[in-house]
């Protein structure tokens, strides 16, 4: 796996958190990759957890207070270890017990959920930093694999008939319900799996940022099987 992110000049494989956080995207490369083959029982921890709502925010309290195997407790420092990273680094981690996203089914021609296709902006310099530990992982696309769904004629012109308003405001009503960071792949795209245990970072849309936004999609769930994610 190691190699076939390494051939993609989509994503820079790096092995260390400081390199993580200290390395430049540049040109296509807007995904950093910590790539890590973890040891340890994450499966336990997420069949020790209780799923409280669809998404549930597990604590390091919540974690600690588990009672583990030898394997359970090697996959909780781990977790553990890279919460604190990424606090000591500034950021505001959270590690999500996931059943299912909410689902955004109001119109037929495009949805904004987090199963489509898109980016993340920010007002401010920030990046998304992210690790499935178990179930699902998520995906990326090479942004010239994908084109904004608004600026598809048909899309665009049902979004236009939706606005019913000043042409010379369409573009903040498009901003303003985020249809803009959704993206349809092109026929030959060739999405990436990010896989399990490696920590990413993703580019985010911001105003000084110099590459292109990662495009990213939470994936489908395994039936029957929680995620276990760590995110900010």
């Amino acid at each position: 796996m190691n190699n076939t992110f390494s051939a993609n000049n989509q994503i820079g494989v790096v092995s260390t958190f400081f390199e993580l956080v200290n390395t430049n995207f540049q040109g296509e490369t807007n995904a950093l990759c910590w790539h890590r083959s973890l040891d340890g029982d994450f499966k336990e921890i997420v069949e020790k957890l209780s799923l409280k709502e669809n998404i549930t925010e597990v604590s390091s309290k919540d974690l600690i207070a588990l009672q583990l195997s030898e394997k359970g407790n090697i996959a909780r420092e781990i977790i553990l270890n890279d919460l604190q990273l990424l606090t000591d680094f500034g950021a505001s981690p959270s590690l999500n017990l996931l059943k299912c996203y909410e689902r955004d089914d109001e119109f037929d021609f495009i949805s904004t959920d987090v199963y489509s296709f898109h980016v993340d902006r920010s007002p401010i310099a920030t990046d998304t930093f992210l690790c499935t530990y178990h179930g699902a992982a998520s995906d990326i696309v090479s942004n010239s694999q994908a084109e904004q769904k608004i600026l598809i004629p048909e899309i665009r012109a049902k979004l236009n008939e939706l606005h019913d308003g000043a042409e010379e405001e369409f573009e903040n009503f498009l901003k303003e319900n985020y249809f803009d960071l959704h993206y349809q792949l092109h026929a030959d795209a060739e999405p990436v799996n990010l896989g399990l245990g490696h920590l990413w970072r993703l580019a985010v849309d911001h105003p000084k940022q110099e590459v292109l936004p990662c495009i990213h999609r939470a994936p489908v769930e395994n039936e029957g099987e929680y995620r276990l994610l760590l995110i900010c």
